[in-house]
């Protein structure tokens, strides 16, 4: 069983995990699209699959967010 600290750490770990890939999706959604009309249509295909990556991410950031605040105010 993991003890209080594993637990903090494992949590914080991903939570770092999450923000990196959250960052990078926002930054490539942000990018703009290339000028190249074939590599439009690429980009456009994978937009929506980008939305929900970070959906899903800003999700479970959340989650873990709430995890963390649960230990760190948990009695002992």
């Amino acid at each position: 069983m993991f003890s209080h600290y594993e637990k903090m750490e494992d949590l914080q770990a991903k939570k770092q995990e999450l923000e990196k890939r959250i960052k990078a999706i926002e930054k490539d959604l942000k990018s703009g699209l290339d000028p190249d009309s074939e590599e439009q249509a690429v980009q456009l295909e994978n937009y929506e699959v980008l939305l929900e990556i970070l959906r899903n991410s800003e999700d479970e950031l959340n989650t873990i967010n709430k995890k963390i605040y649960e230990l760190e105010n948990a009695s002992y």
